[in-house]
């Protein structure tokens, strides 16, 4: 194993804990920094490495939302019980748009989209409609409040909402955040609704790319996927509890800002790159 590439897969856990939960997307970043530090693996490898390592930051929501989402609790009473599975039924629903069409068009993805220049321009342009969107919102009072009261066609409305985050850059918790919003759920259950929404989407997605790249890890390069997951849950902790304090006094216009400065930022450094090359 190579310290300078243990180094890297810290660095990109780092960024995948930080950004997964943030609407400023973790995909999109991922791409970015690896296009400057340049993980020495084979395309494959890193395209594979891109997606499982999320699973390190879906850990963190189970912990950190394990009563809420256990409708085995003992300290839960029957009703709640049943709360609870009616919950997870309505995030099943809105993950089967995405995991359907996700599959279908995994490949071309690949292929065609993941690179730095629709990274940068999804970048701003969901900037600009969190702007707006926000701006809109700024005297609205939202008719869903908790979770637990998102109804089944929102959850549905939600979930192919979700689908435009099939692009890099868009941000999944970005695209099910606006969404939610839009359809008159509140920022906080829109955020608590998305991070539950990325269990089974990453957990899906991961063994999808798994079964595709096929058993063939090195040693060093299963290692370097466990390291990644366990950094990313480590800051996912961090994020979540940030993103949740932060939206308590605050709406999600900072981040549409980040957004299109770092968009642009990142399309001007691909201009220059691809003058100076």
């Amino acid at each position: 194993m190579n310290i300078i590439e243990i180094l890297k897969v810290i660095v990109l856990g780092i960024v995948e804990g930080f950004t997964e939960w943030l609407p400023i997307s973790s995909t999109g970043h991922m791409i970015l920094v690896d296009e400057i530090i340049h993980l020495n693996q084979p395309s494959a490898f890193k395209n594979m490495f891109l997606v499982v390592i999320q699973l390190g930051a879906i850990l963190t929501v189970l912990v950190l939302y394990f009563d809420k989402l256990n409708p085995f609790s003992v300290r839960k009473k029957p009703a709640q019980k049943q709360a609870t599975l009616v919950l997870w039924s309505k995030i099943i629903l809105a993950c089967i748009p995405a995991a359907v069409i996700g599959f279908l068009v995994d490949d071309i993805l690949d292929e065609y989209l993941m690179n730095g220049y629709v990274v940068a321009a999804t970048l701003i342009l969901y900037g600009v409609l969190f702007i707006f969107i926000e701006n809109r919102n700024q005297y609205r009072s939202f008719e869903v409040q908790k979770v637990g009261d998102i109804s089944y066609q929102t959850a549905l409305w939600i979930g192919l909402f979700q689908l435009l985050a099939l692009i890099p850059g868009t941000s999944r918790s970005g695209a099910t955040i606006l969404g939610a919003m839009i359809l008159g759920c509140s920022r906080a259950a829109s955020a608590e609704f998305s991070f539950f929404l990325g269990i089974p989407v990453m957990f899906g997605a991961s063994l999808l790319k798994v079964v595709k790249y096929g058993m063939n890890f090195t040693g060093s390069q299963i290692f370097y996927l466990i390291l990644g997951m366990v950094v990313a849950f480590v800051v996912s902790i961090y994020s979540i509890k940030f993103l949740m304090g932060y939206i308590r006094q605050h709406d999600f216009k900072f981040f549409g800002y980040y957004r299109i400065v770092l968009g642009a930022v990142v399309l001007l450094y691909f201009i220059i790159t691809a003058f100076i090359g």
